[in-house]
């Protein structure tokens, strides 16, 4: 283990950031769905005020927004208040390690994943196994605030104009819901919410999100023969149907899945979170048609079921096809500062999908981490310092396009 101040300066504001709890609640209807989204973002206010910021804005929903003054040309940096609901949020107690490679072991874990033998000599910081690191996506903001700081001691003629937003409850798929694209006012934007060293990525999912409600019948088991309807079990039923082939845990690459995100209920009724993804319309539009045909054949008379669509996103890929300057002057940041561009579609999406509806391109920049959603998540340190190098000539070469 070394000491947290021995970190760069990025990572030392990331476990700062760590230390509060934004994790989102899929059970809210309020924006932002935790308090403690709008507790970072009320520091992150303060501190981008302290360091120099214009137009700095904390909205009712817990949108973030800032400026970083400088050329006529002016692009978007994004990043996400919340941490997944799919594991523990906190509190978040970090760890650093000094990788020699292999597994890392933790107090209530392990973390072994080959993408961390690149990082062999690097400092990696996790969670001591019992929650979530944070990375995803407070590794984002600290470096976005990073380079805001480092842009703000030079010269405003040196860079772009850039425009700063913090989104709350993006795990949630309502990242962008409250985010005035007109005010925003760029052409251009970057998520800094992606993986390893060099991720690029410009394409993602298709996606739809559904709630399913199966209505049952309840009665005391004792007297329950030729009357009862369990929505459990017919719940249970529909999760051993789905192909065992076109779960997120057998696809990859540019496979599409069907996964049960969250079950709960009652004999009475029962609710299951399902999202569909694919990367081709024709694809999403097979899975979702195939999650209907499966319930119409099993919750049978006299129980029922209701399907509602509850969010989802485009594939930002025709966006960024239509303004391939955003995606170029990427590529050329990265080997400005000696990372080579890994380009490849995400698994997921981002508020940048949400952008691209609005025909705003906005690829999506590494920031250094792994494993996301999981206690297993890690961040390496001299990554995500480079994470921000990468947004600083990025801005640089936007002011002479």
């Amino acid at each position: 283990m070394i000491e947290m101040k021995k970190l760069p300066r990025v990572s030392q504001r990331f476990i700062r950031y760590i230390k509060i709890n934004t994790q989102a609640n899929p059970l809210a209807q309020e924006s932002p769905s935790s308090p403690g989204q709008m507790q970072l973002a009320e520091l992150l206010v303060r501190e981008l005020e302290a360091m120099g910021a214009a137009e700095v804005e904390l909205t009712p929903h817990g949108v973030v927004l800032a400026t970083i003054p400088g050329a006529s040309q002016t692009i978007g940096l994004l990043a996400h208040l919340d941490t997944s609901p799919q594991a523990p949020g906190g509190p978040v107690n970090p760890m650093v390690h000094e990788y020699r490679g292999g597994e890392i072991v933790l107090p209530y874990g392990r973390i072994a994943n080959p993408i961390l033998e690149k990082a062999v000599g690097c400092q990696v910081i996790t969670s001591d196994g019992s929650t979530l690191l944070g990375a995803d996506n407070k590794a984002g903001i600290a470096a976005i605030m990073e380079a805001a700081e480092r842009l703000l001691a030079e010269p405003a003629e040196n860079h772009a104009t850039v425009r700063i937003a913090f989104t709350p409850d993006e795990e949630l798929g309502r990242g962008t819901d409250h985010l005035d694209l007109n005010s925003f006012g760029v052409k251009a934007a970057y998520t800094v919410d992606g993986g390893s060293l060099g991720e690029l990525e410009w394409e993602n999912f298709y996606a739809q999100n559904l709630k399913v409600a199966i209505e049952g019948r309840s009665i005391h088991p004792g007297s329950a023969y030729g009357r009862m309807v369990n929505a459990v079990r017919l719940a249970g039923v529909f999760c051993a149907s789905l192909p065992a082939t076109a779960l997120p845990e057998t696809t990859r690459e540019r496979a599409g899945f069907i996964h049960v995100d969250a079950v709960r209920g009652d004999v009475e009724r029962t609710e299951l979170d399902v999202i569909i993804r694919d990367f081709t319309r024709e694809g999403l539009a097979e899975k979702r048609k195939l999650v209907e045909n499966l319930l119409a054949g099993i919750v049978t008379a006299p129980g029922s079921f209701h399907l509602q669509e509850a969010g989802g996103y485009l594939n930002m890929k025709a966006a960024v096809a239509a303004q391939p300057k955003a995606l170029e002057l990427a590529r050329q940041a990265m080997e400005r500062v000696g990372v080579e561009p890994v380009e490849k579609p995400i698994r997921g999406g981002t508020d940048g999908a949400k952008l691209a509806e609005a025909g705003i391109p906005c690829p999506n920049l590494f920031t250094g981490g792994g494993d996301f959603h999981s206690r297993a998540e890690w961040l390496v340190a001299q990554w995500h310092e480079l994470a921000v190098e990468v947004l600083v000539e990025l801005t640089r070469l936007w002011k002479d396009s």
